[in-house]
């Protein structure tokens, strides 16, 4: 079991920046791959970008450029610096978590992003 805890999220003008944070609890040692994920009202919920145990990562064509993400093995921790926000950035994300031999996937409680313009 896993247990994920979200922070950083706010509302900015379009051009301005944030950064997220999750921290997570449990059973670390069994984490692989970690990323966000974020949801808009009426939409489905949609990748934002992936990083794995060792580093490696992707993200959407939509961020690509913009928003980076980045992990602390040591303090559990994965980070997202989103920046040049743009007002279709604005959605509630959440951070997600895989464990090493399971199919399950835990989720974060989700923190609102809000940009103006």
């Amino acid at each position: 079991q896993v247990q994920l805890v979200e922070s950083g999220g706010g509302l900015v003008q379009a051009g301005e920046s944030l950064r997220l944070s999750c921290a997570a609890s449990g059973s670390i040692f069994r984490l692989t791959v970690m990323g966000w994920y974020r949801q808009a009202p009426g939409k489905r919920r949609e990748l934002v970008s992936l990083i794995t145990k060792g580093g490696s990562t992707n993200y959407a064509d939509a961020v690509k450029g913009r928003f980076t993400i980045s992990r602390d093995n040591a303090r559990n921790t994965v980070y997202l610096q989103m920046n040049s926000l743009k007002p279709e950035d604005t959605a509630v994300y959440y951070c997600n978590a895989n464990l090493a031999g399971s199919l399950s996937e835990y989720w974060g409680q989700g923190t609102q992003v809000t940009v103006s313009s």
